[in-house]
């Protein structure tokens, strides 16, 4: 392979994953059954695709969505992990969980902290995290939140209407009745905002403790429960293009 290909190629279940086609277990899965076929010859997984291969899915042509040095994951964070490239106290870190990115370096669109579990977006693409993490975006990120004890009536008005924290008003966009009976009751909440902290101190600041917080979406990418915690997926060409509409439509209205 010259080095120009080398460069360009990519391995075949996660071009067909990041265009979309399947997911990379799917994709891996069809590669060890013999439907994938490169340049007319049965596939093997480990095999790389450049943009002047043919792939071809039981005989039929695909068509494939190269990167153009821009790579988008979501990543199911584990509790227990900080978001950080390293940590002083020896505590796993997020960016040492990741497989490389064909360029540049990942960088995370936010953070969760130790105990917060759920959708984590990493890109390659500066310009698109700080444009997804910038408070004028006004991106809706969503949690279910496990809280020790029911939220009244009185506490989930006070809640989406606003509550000083120290560091200024912040409110829910909604606060919806889950599962869960006794002392433990889930609900699900959205914010437009990732301050420190803020979901917790929130809940903290009408009297109730959370006791687990998972992030289930941030804008239009949901968390996908098929992925266990530490397991990630590519977004395709299409997601990638949906997130940037997303800051687009809140930047401009």
């Amino acid at each position: 392979m010259s080095s120009e290909r080398e460069q360009a190629a990519v391995r075949i279940q996660k071009l067909l994953a990041s265009t979309g086609l399947a997911s990379r277990r799917q994709a891996e899965a069809w590669i060890v059954a013999g439907r994938i076929r490169l340049n007319g010859s049965p596939a093997r997984l480990g095999d790389r695709a450049a943009p002047e291969d043919v792939l071809t899915l039981d005989g039929r042509r695909l068509t494939l969505e190269f990167a153009t040095g821009r790579e988008v994951v979501a990543y199911h964070k584990p509790c227990g992990q900080v978001v950080s490239r390293s940590d002083e106290q020896g505590r796993p870190a997020v960016f040492s969980a990741l497989p490389p990115p064909a360029q540049g370096r990942w960088i995370s669109v936010g953070r969760l902290d130790l105990q917060t579990s759920g959708l984590l977006l990493l890109t390659t693409d500066g310009a698109l995290a700080h444009r997804l993490m910038h408070p004028g975006s006004q991106i809706l990120r969503r949690y279910q939140v496990r809280v020790r004890g029911a939220a009244s009536r009185e506490q989930r008005d006070r809640l989406c209407r606003g509550v000083r924290l120290d560091d200024g008003m912040a409110r829910f966009e909604f606060v919806r009745a889950g599962r869960g009976r006794g002392v433990n009751r889930w609900y699900e909440v959205a914010l437009r905002e990732g301050r420190n902290r803020e979901v917790r101190r929130l809940w903290q600041a009408v009297g109730l403790e959370v006791s687990r917080l998972i992030r289930i979406g941030y804008g239009p990418v949901e968390l996908d429960r098929a992925h266990r915690a530490g397991e990630l997926r590519w977004l395709s060409s299409r997601e990638i293009r949906t997130l940037e509409r997303a800051c687009t439509a809140t930047e401009s209205g």
